[in-house]
């Protein structure tokens, strides 16, 4: 169990995993978020987290109870009528407060929680037994019932010192519970309401609201001014803060105070309350921002437009015809006519000129020049491969927005501005990658077909048994020339064994090699889609990592934030 859940359970009860859980979905929100939501609110987000994070590993006993208001509201005077001492000054022509004062009951185990606060030691005050005299709001000491609270007078929020507006600012996201002091005059004043109680709004739980000095108010006029009071903070959207009558002067409505505080302190939830409300409030408007969009995935059609244009970029379909090119070469050199046959060797080979391979031709010896042919082709390089032209470029461009367009279709502005910066953050390395996906592809142009073999092995049997036919006949000529004996020629249905032997090889084997060429045009082309296919399947591979995966990362991490956020805002 972390040391985080453990102060939380402290501080807050069984409530407190909970609200680490939604703290721990808010720090995956902020971490899945950042770079694509407005960084100024995911900073915030970060000091939340920082600010609760700070505040579980604090006192669990003490609860922090600021009292905020304008100048001359009299909150100080309200701060020491609850304390029951005279611990903050106050003024007698323009009452001010210039600094924090802190009054804790109890202070055993405040001093850590004093630092955070901010608090310095010569403005910090222990409510300890021998203070305890009787005070004013009741005759008798009650400071049992405080134990645990840590009572703030903050400097005036309206002052003209811009060091206590950052004060006031700064402690108001640090306590536990606010107690805004309001003055008669002064509660409808744009300043606190459009500053601090409408930002406030989601911090009902935390926030009570003392309209002090209503002494100064006649009787009859009081009601009608509670009513405008109320309708006020309704607007700010606080309709459920507690609203309490007090006066530091008389002690009317100062009771009821002390006892509001006094059952907060004693309850042990106002911390938590006020964390979780932070966390709701800065999720909220993370979430806000973020949307509830459901994005994407690449479509089918998508990925296919994406891997032909990429496809076409590579050179693709100029190393299939290369390669059907080359298949028919080397069937023409490998089962055409011997005779004739060497002339295809003075070609290039159209693979071998675009300095890509044919593959490993295996473990079989020395098989001639076509077997050692097959092994000089070995993958090289690309350099031959004509460069993607700018349309084909334009064609890339396009595919890869068009995927961008459809998975963000629905996503707030700044997760479609993330999705299309991720769908080109690795175009860059595109052409080395095709370079690569293309010359380390097997073509499966080095499998040569059994039948080659064969067709090689009969024409060479033709030529023999031609050549055998000829030197036959030559032979008789010779012996006819020089008036020898010559002897019976046998005959097959009155043909002339040895002329059919020379004729018949000689057309057989043109024969053989004009059917091995249509055979090997069909095995070509059978080769080509093979390639085809192989070729496209690598650059699938590379739309894949170099398109696809980033945008694949944007989607996961908005729906891990959607999902956090969710969580997060309770």
């Amino acid at each position: 169990m972390t040391a985080l859940l453990e102060g939380a359970r402290r501080l807050t009860g069984r409530g407190g995993s909970d609200l680490v859980a939604r703290m721990d979905a808010l720090q995956r929100a902020v971490e899945a978020s950042s770079g694509r939501l407005d960084p100024d609110l995911v900073a915030e987000a970060n000091e939340v987290l920082g600010r609760a994070g700070a505040r579980l590993r604090l006192s669990a006993e003490h609860t922090v109870v600021a009292l905020a208001g304008a100048t001359g509201s009299g909150k100080s005077s309200v701060f020491n009528a609850v304390a029951g001492l005279e611990l903050s000054a106050v003024g007698v022509r323009r009452p001010t407060t210039a600094a924090t004062m802190a009054c804790v009951w109890g202070a055993e185990g405040a001093g850590e929680l004093l630092d955070w606060l901010g608090v310095p030691k010569r403005h910090q005050v222990e409510r300890e037994s021998p203070l305890d005299a009787p005070s004013g709001l009741g005759g008798a000491s009650h400071e049992s019932d405080l134990r645990g609270l840590v009572l703030l007078d903050l400097p005036d929020h309206d002052s003209t010192e811009v060091a206590h507006h950052v004060e006031v600012d700064r402690l108001v996201r640090l306590a536990d519970l606010m107690v805004w002091v309001l003055d008669p005059q002064k509660y409808a004043d744009a300043a606190i309401h459009q500053r601090y109680l409408e930002p406030l709004a989601s911090h009902q739980e935390v926030m009570v609201m003392a309209l002090n000095h209503i002494d100064t108010v006649a009787p009859e006029r009081r009601p009608e001014m509670l009513d405008d009071l109320r309708r006020l903070l309704a607007e700010d959207g606080l309709d459920r803060v507690p609203v309490l009558v007090t006066s530091a002067r008389t002690g009317e409505g100062l009771p009821p105070l002390r006892e509001l505080i006094a059952s907060r302190v004693a309850a042990k939830k106002v911390a938590r309350s006020r964390l979780s409300a932070d966390v709701s409030a800065v999720a909220s408007r993370m979430r806000s921002a973020n949307g509830d969009a459901q994005p994407g995935d690449v479509a089918r059609r998508r990925k296919q437009e994406l891997v032909g244009s990429f496809a076409d970029a590579a050179g693709v379909p100029i190393v299939v015809r290369a390669v059907e090119r080359s298949t028919k070469v080397r069937a023409r050199q490998a089962t055409g006519w011997p005779l004739t046959a060497w002339l295809g060797r003075l070609k290039p080979d159209p693979l071998k000129r675009l300095h890509l391979g044919l593959g490993k031709q295996g473990q079989q010896g020395k098989q001639g020049k076509q077997g050692q042919q097959g092994r000089e082709l070995t993958v090289l390089s690309r350099a031959s491969v004509p460069q993607a032209t700018a349309v084909q470029r334009a064609r890339v461009d396009s595919a890869v927005r068009a995927v961008a367009d459809d998975v963000s279709a629905g996503l707030p502005q700044a997760w479609t501005a993330a999705v299309r910066r991720a769908s080109v953050s690795r175009l860059p390395d595109l052409n080395d990658a095709l370079d690569k996906a293309v010359t380390s592809t097997d073509l499966g142009v080095d499998r040569r077909p059994a039948w080659w073999g064969l067709v090689r092995v009969v024409q060479w049997v033709l030529i023999l048994t031609a050549l055998a036919g000829g030197l036959w006949l030559g032979g008789l000529a010779v012996m006819g020339y020089f008036q020898l004996p010559v002897p019976e020629t046998p005959d097959y249905r009155g043909f002339a064994v040895p002329s059919l032997m020379l004729l018949g090889g000689v057309l057989a084997g043109i024969a053989l090699a004009w059917l091995s060429r249509i055979l090997a045009g069909i095995g070509a082309r059978a080769k080509a889609s093979s390639a085809d296919r192989r070729l496209r399947a690598a650059i699938s591979d590379v739309t894949e990592r170099l398109v696809v995966e980033p945008i694949g990362a944007e989607v996961e991490a908005y729906r891990a934030t959607r999902d956090a956020l969710a969580k997060a805002a309770g």
